[in-house]
């Protein structure tokens, strides 16, 4: 499960990395949760690169209530072309989501100690996710919202949780993008080299903000 994590690169950097001109401001966050707004690129109807901001959990288009979208963060991608709440978005509608790092609960006993993980290299990346337009069929309003997949952990990942999200580079994320459905099968070990390492626990409240929340705790993991 991926279900809180940090973007706080400059957005247009970032965002050139794969294949975005120009920018939207992004606001530097180190606590992002569900339900907020998050840095994501997909192609628009003219197959261009575009930088948009999307709530995350998705909501199907036939859902009655956007409410449905706050359990659905997270994707499994063994099930994902299948599920009908995400096979037409695993289809038709494929974007990636930027980021920094993100955390993982790692338990031990009765304690859960929240982990950073980032990119062995210190670089931003992406997360490989869907997105769906919904509107209310009362009021008219619109809304476009993204989940995120997820894989069995890899090697690195197993010591602190059985599942990770689908990790993009540059030309990983073309591959996401450009949508061959065999990709997921080898994402767990095309994963870059990552670190990890423990922080405070200030982290498990999403009001909580700053680049403190990523200060290290304990022994760097890499």
């Amino acid at each position: 499960m991926c279900g809180r994590f940090a973007f706080y690169s400059p957005s247009e950097a970032t965002a050139a990395l794969f294949g975005v001109d120009g920018a939207l401001a992004v606001e530097a966050r180190y606590n992002i949760a569900p339900t907020q707004f998050v840095a994501s690129i997909r192609d628009n109807s003219e197959q261009q690169r575009e930088l948009v901001m999307l709530r995350w959990g998705l909501v199907p288009s036939w859902a009655k209530d956007a409410a449905i979208g706050n359990r659905m963060i997270n994707a499994r991608a063994e099930t994902v072309a299948e599920k009908p709440s995400y096979r037409a978005a695993f289809k038709h509608r494929r974007c990636i989501v930027l980021a920094d790092g993100f955390y993982e609960w790692h338990r031990e006993g009765d304690v859960k100690t929240p982990y950073y993980i980032s990119l062995a290299s210190g670089e931003p990346f992406a997360l490989a996710g869907l997105w769906e337009s919904w509107q209310d069929k009362q009021t008219g309003e619109s809304l476009q919202t993204t989940t995120l997949l997820t894989i069995a952990a890899n090697e690195f990942m197993q010591p602190l949780h059985h599942r990770m999200p689908v990790i993009l580079q540059t030309a990983t994320a073309n591959e996401w993008l450009a949508g061959p459905i065999e990709y997921l099968d080898e994402a767990a070990e095309r994963a870059p080299a990552l670190q990890a390492w423990p922080v405070d626990r200030r982290v498990n409240n999403a009001r909580n903000q700053g680049e403190e929340l990523i200060d290290v705790a304990g022994e760097i993991l890499s």
